[in-house]
């Protein structure tokens, strides 16, 4: 296939796949940063893509490793979701078909900044691994390929054995859990228990409140 041949060259693909395994695996909050708005629980505005089209396609995606929750999120309030690659177990994802471009504009507002400006992608494709900065959300990944197009997503430079754990706010989770039920198809009781056994909320939220968080908004 086309995008195969590109990613293996290393050279700019046309088509990503972008994978979520925070806030953006719910397509509602997806859309603000592709269209622009502020997603509901949310404490910011997103000025969205310079392409504000939905993802050709959307399908859900796991890769080795797990998520963990740390820092200070400015927009939920309490901690920020990242990928660990050394956790045991799978983490879910949900990968959305979207332009180099506009994957471009999504790490630029993950990292509050304006977008507008192209990435080079080609360390990434040709390493597995691209530090763009230092920022919670500059480390790119490559976990895998799909349908001929390089699946890619971004994480902190950092490992969950290297910062201290902050248990994730309500409405964070509410996307999350929306995300994951939609995302992989699961219920969910099974949402709810992948996101309380991830360091972060483990020990601070318990299966049957994270499943609350469905029914009581």
């Amino acid at each position: 296939m086309h995008g195969t041949t590109e990613a293996m060259r290393g050279e700019q693909p046309e088509l990503v796949w972008y994978a979520s395994y925070g806030s953006n695996m719910d397509a509602g909050r997806l859309r603000c940063y592709l269209e622009g708005g502020t997603p509901p629980g949310g404490r910011r505005s997103c000025p969205g893509c310079r392409d504000p089209r939905p993802p050709r396609r959307t399908t859900g995606h796991q890769v080795p490793g797990g998520i963990h929750f740390a820092t200070e999120s400015q927009v939920w309030g309490g901690g920020r979701a990242f990928l660990d690659r050394a956790l045991p177990g799978s983490a879910a994802l949900r990968a959305y078909l979207v332009s180099g471009e506009q994957f471009a504009d999504l790490v630029a507002q993950e990292m509050y900044r304006e977008p507008g400006d192209d990435l080079d992608l080609r360390e990434v494709l040709r390493t597995g691994v691209s530090r763009l900065g230092t920022g919670r959300y500059e480390t790119l990944l490559r976990v895998g390929d799909l349908d001929g197009h390089p699946v890619l997503t971004f994480t902190a430079p950092f490992s969950s054995a290297e910062v201290t754990p902050v248990a994730p706010s309500a409405a964070y989770l509410r996307m999350l859990l929306a995300g994951l039920r939609d995302g992989q198809g699961w219920d969910a009781d099974t949402a709810a228990g992948y996101l309380a056994g991830c360091p972060g909320a483990l020990g601070h939220w318990s299966p049957a409140d994270i499943r609350g968080l469905a029914t009581n908004p």
